[in-house]
């Protein structure tokens, strides 16, 4: 066996196309340039329709890249020439080189990459010659025997090989992946095809919704699913998208949260229920917002907010596992340890903690709260703080002094009843509910309370929102009259959270924007 070199010599130069078929060129190229090299493949193209089917699909491979370097990656050039292990594998080429009667290229498939090794005495003169006018991103199927190179590199010396999709674009850099955030986010089949670090963040994704789902289920919760149309948009203040049924010719609204219709199966019987599933808010976009992201919602009967923060916790130290392989994480270069008992603090004690130059006097004293926002630059005249009471001018000041500064794992309680409208109020400490928000790295995971079951005090609060929406608020909820008759059939009491899948996984996977995370984010149309 003639094959001894790595692609590592052979293909030294395929980074910036020297050495690659003709034509052979990048996606970071000129337009003009990038046109030409359309043209070119469509001509191959053209000519592959001539000579029969373009596009076969008779081919079927039986290994991965990844699993033939796991089981055969630590065995010796001589025991794999002893095995004479045949493979069949289908990817992409992305990288390329010949040299004239031998040429090396490499595959990468869904799990990975394997390198393979081409000449006329294995898949003959006339395959070869095809092959060398073959393009970087064309798919093709290949059969061959595995073998070590002299640097021990595992390789696949080819018997056969075929093109099953001709590539008419070219593909950006190899070796760097897509440096454009914008070309990123927008042509994200492209990104996953040359930067690994995407491939691993969503299957890290995938890997921690799973864990999650076996979790839950795992503690007798019930997966269920909610509407994403709503005649009336409720379970959380945002503002939301509003479209038309033409059928029932009414308004209808995308979901804001899935929460009243889950309380609904608490109140049939269900007594554990999750969601995870699409929210949709027509809000602003940012670093750690889209407009569409994904929630676990979960409710369990006769449960209050205390379980629900032992239990959240627990959550997220098995997403974390399955996801990393430890509850400790490093997010922009600083250690987290979700591993250890999360602090809990209230909004004021939160607020003397990091901003010790408020005093308790002050903390208690509206008129200077409202004063203090002013300074800090916050709307206080808008509709949600022109006539807040003292719960709400608190929670505003701990959102401007002490919330980015929550690194490590921190519930917040204490939460005032006028900005809690479906938590229930605490027996104990009249104008505050048992309410928590989970904030880690200073930007909210979580948010869960004790239901109001009360159907009499939940009328009274929708009526409240209605006037704050009366007044301006957009953000404000609806009166929803038939959620208010279901709690009048009886709910028991219950606790509910929901947790920020996208958020989430930015933890677990070290990602700075929200949009690294979500495969498609909303972007503004590109004309």
């Amino acid at each position: 066996m003639s094959a001894s070199r790595d692609s590592s010599e052979a293909a030294g130069a395929a980074g910036t196309g020297a050495g690659d078929a003709p034509g052979d060129r990048h996606a970071d190229a000129p337009a003009h340039d990038e046109n030409a090299i359309v043209a070119e493949r469509r001509a191959k193209l053209a000519r592959l329709r001539e000579q029969g089917v373009a596009f076969p699909n008779d081919f079927v491979p039986a290994h991965r890249a990844a699993a033939l370097a796991q089981h055969y990656g630590f065995k010796t050039r001589e025991q794999l020439e002893a095995e004479h292990v045949e493979v069949s594998l289908a990817g992409r080429i992305v990288l390329k080189r010949v040299q004239g009667k031998a040429s090396f290229a490499t595959l990468q498939d869904a799990s990975g990459r394997i390198q393979l090794y081409l000449n006329d005495q294995g898949i003959g003169a006339e395959a070869h010659a095809a092959f060398k006018h073959w393009d970087l991103g064309d798919i093709v199927g290949c059969q061959g025997v595995l073998f070590k190179t002299m640097r021990g590199e595992l390789t696949v010396n080819c018997t056969a090989i075929r093109l099953l999709t001709k590539s008419l674009r070219p593909l950006p850099d190899k070796f760097h992946g897509i440096a454009d955030q914008e070309l990123r986010y927008r042509q994200r089949y492209v990104d996953l095809i040359a930067t690994g670090e995407s491939r691993d963040t969503f299957v890290a994704r995938s890997r921690t919704v799973a864990a999650i789902r076996r979790f839950m289920d795992s503690h007798g919760f019930l997966e269920v699913e909610t509407p994403m149309l709503h005649p009336i948009p409720g379970g959380a203040a945002a503002r939301p998208f509003v479209t038309h049924h033409n059928a029932l010719d009414q308004r209808m609204f995308l979901r804001v949260a899935p929460e009243l219709y889950l309380k609904r199966l608490i109140v049939g019987g269900f007594e554990r229920v999750y969601e995870i599933n699409r929210n949709f808010r027509n809000e602003g976009i940012s670093p750690r917002h889209n407009p569409e992201f994904t929630m676990l919602e979960f409710y369990a009967a006769y449960t209050d907010y205390r379980w629900l923060m032992d239990f959240t916790e627990e959550v997220l130290r098995d997403a974390a596992l399955a996801a990393t392989g430890s509850t400790t994480v490093s997010y922009q270069g600083r250690p987290i340890d979700l591993g250890r008992a999360f602090e809990r603090l209230s909004i004021t004690g939160a607020i003397a903690r990091h901003a010790p130059r408020y005093t308790p006097a002050q903390l208690a004293d509206a008129a200077f709260l409202r004063a203090e926002l002013g300074r800090l630059g916050a709307d206080i005249d808008g509709p949600q703080l022109a006539g807040a009471a003292l719960g709400a001018l608190q929670l505003a000041l701990f959102e401007e002094v002490a919330e980015d500064k929550l690194w490590d794992p921190t519930f917040i309680v204490d939460y005032p009843v006028e900005v809690s409208p479906l938590a229930r109020g605490s027996d104990a400490r009249p104008g505050i509910t048992e309410r928590f928000e989970l904030f880690i790295t200073g930007r909210e995971i979580a948010n869960g309370f004790s239901e109001l079951n009360d159907p009499e005090d939940q009328a009274a609060r929708f009526r409240r929102q209605v006037e704050a929406k009366d007044a301006g608020d957009d953000e404000a909820m609806y009166y929803d009259a038939d959620y208010i008759r279901a709690l009048e059939y009886g709910m028991p009491p219950t606790g509910g959270c929901g947790i920020g899948i996208d958020r989430l996984v930015m933890l677990l996977t070290d990602s700075a924007s929200i949009r690294d995370v979500v495969l498609f984010p909303a972007l503004k149309r590109e004309d």
